[in-house]
């Protein structure tokens, strides 16, 4: 991770590696965020099972997880999905599974949610980590060891 701090143009988006090395089970959280008609007819749907989703801006074929298609093309289009109401990190990770996790930074956020980027950013930005909303990065930063052997040739 970056040593810079974030500011309000520093895209986010969620960290799925986050979920699996903090030992939770993302699918079981998006399940909870079905409407009760997927709830009931994606109760038989084996984790993880893909589909291919069409995205409508660049007409490119990407494969997603089954749930979170039922939450982005129907669920997540439901008046009260996100609302005034909504959590700030509930309503920045909800927003991010309607989008497909595309990086968003906090001037974008606050623009589609109508709070202060700042208070986003502060929440996202701070020493926890909620619900794997993290920095983006374009490549990963390479671990010490390789750093070491880079260092030592």
């Amino acid at each position: 991770m970056s040593l810079l701090k974030p500011s309000v143009q520093t895209p986010f988006h969620i960290d799925f590696e986050w979920w699996e090395q903090n030992d939770r089970d993302w699918r079981v959280y998006l399940r909870s965020l079905l409407c009760a008609d997927h709830q009931q007819s994606l109760a038989d749907v084996q984790e993880g099972a893909l589909i291919d989703w069409i995205d409508p801006d660049t007409a490119e074929v990407k494969p997603v997880d089954g749930i979170q298609h039922a939450l982005m093309s129907h669920c997540a289009l439901l008046p009260d999905f996100v609302n005034e109401h909504t959590a700030v990190v509930e309503a920045v990770f909800r927003i991010f599974l309607v989008n497909g996790n595309q990086p968003m930074n906090a001037a974008s956020l606050s623009k589609q949610l109508h709070r202060p980027a700042e208070t986003i950013l502060r929440t996202l930005a701070g020493p926890r980590v909620y619900r794997g909303l993290r920095p983006y990065q374009t490549s990963k930063p390479q671990d010490e060891t390789e750093e070491t052997e880079a260092a030592a040739v």
